[in-house]
């Protein structure tokens, strides 16, 4: 078991970057992330880590630095939120492109105009394609063992890939849970020496990193990267296996919940899962067959295995706390309703934008979204694809 605490969300990370004792850690401080790094920074300073704080004057140059760093064969963290991470967009690509497996905490949050510093997913679906694995956190303890388990992964020589790790601003970052911290030790052992492949300091052995690669092999490097990511999705299971020894907490690509005899379900990510949580028992109590899917990677996206989880399903809601505007649906309808094209029969697939911006969920509207799908499972007919939930209009 390990040491329980109780901590908000940024300090659960904060500590998991104290117990990770990165070689590199960029800071430049953007709300609702800036006590990640404001405390690991307390850290650096009283020496509890052998870190090279490196502080920046803006996010792009945060990555940047990052960059710069994990090319040489450091190992490497960041934080961010919204903005920043918008203010990141070029670098991103450039990290995934060079196979850098960078890790960096996204403290989830709206993006301006106009100006909003609260929850939403905006910031991590707009960097979806960048090549960085993508998780999303439910709560502290979520986002703790996510972090730690990120570093695992991006680091695999068959993936070599930057990680973000996700987790709802101010719902999760700034309130204060009960979790568990793993000792400093079973953190060091687990993550295990980082070599690197090809460090830019190793002049026995002299690389080039960013070289000019037009139509000769762009085509050829973009490939590969597809191919990590599909190989990600193995080693993904592996890291939570064996964090499972180690914690005795069990992660794999989503969580299921009282899934195996629904006939309706709904799918979330991140802390709106919980509330999600509470009305199908209360649902159930009253005799419908609803389930529940917490979606954790959202970045290799799960598609095979959505297929097989979601295929006795007659109709469900998927939950987006972002917009997607001109699209079809938000991000995560989007995937997931591709996913299920295929299958025969598929289920009704109608999707719920909803929280934008930090606005409260709550059980009355999980409540409608059962409703709703009650409907659509009696008269099998869909009457809006697309609601606006939490919106007054």
């Amino acid at each position: 078991m390990g040491k329980p605490v109780a901590m908000t969300g940024n300090i659960a990370v904060a500590n998991a970057m104290r117990q990770i004792n990165p070689d590199v850690c960029a800071a430049y401080p953007i709300t609702p992330s800036t006590e990640v790094m404001q405390q690991f920074a307390s850290f650096v300073a009283d020496g509890k880590v052998d870190t090279e704080l490196v502080t920046v004057e803006s996010e792009h140059s945060a990555m940047s630095a990052c960059i710069g760093a994990a090319a040489a064969g450091g190992r490497v963290m960041t934080a961010t939120s919204a903005n920043g991470l918008a203010l990141m967009w070029e670098m991103l690509y450039i990290a995934s492109g060079n196979r850098l497996p960078i890790v960096m905490m996204v403290v989830n949050r709206a993006l301006s105009a106009p100006i909003n510093i609260h929850g939403d997913h905006s910031d991590g679906m707009g960097a979806r394609d960048s090549g960085w694995i993508q998780f999303y956190s439910e709560n502290a303890q979520e986002a703790y063992d996510n972090l730690i388990q990120a570093v695992v992964i991006g680091q695999n020589r068959d993936v070599r890939l930057p990680v973000m790790v996700g987790m709802d601003g101010f719902i999760i970052s700034h309130s204060i849970e009960n979790l568990e911290l793993l000792s400093d030790q079973q953190v060091k052992d687990f993550i295990g020496e980082y070599i690197p492949l090809y460090p830019l300091l190793n002049i026995k052995q002299p690389v080039t990193f960013g070289p000019l690669d037009l139509q000769d092999y762009y085509s050829e490097h973009k490939r590969q990267q597809a191919e990590a990511m599909k190989l990600a999705k193995p080693v993904i299971l592996k890291v939570a296996q064996d964090f499972a020894a180690v914690s005795g907490r069990k992660y794999g690509f989503f969580e299921t919940y009282r899934l195996e005899d629904a006939e309706i379900a709904i799918l979330t990510l991140g802390s709106s899962a919980g509330t999600a949580r509470f009305v199908v028992d209360e649902a159930r109590e009253r005799g419908v067959k609803v389930g529940l899917i917490k979606l954790r990677l959202f970045r290799p996206f799960p598609m095979e295995e959505l297929q097989a989880a979601l295929g006795q399903v007659k109709a469900l809601a998927v939950m987006d706390r972002c917009d997607s505007f001109g699209a079809a649906g938000g991000p995560v309808f989007s995937e997931v309703r591709s996913a299920l094209y295929d299958l025969s029969p598929r289920p009704a697939v109608i999707n719920y934008i909803y929280g934008l911006g930090g606005r409260d969920l709550g059980i009355a509207h999980i409540e409608q979204v059962i409703r709703d799908l009650q409907e659509i499972r009696q008269t099998g007919k869909v009457k809006e694809l697309i609601t606006y939930l939490t919106v007054r209009e």
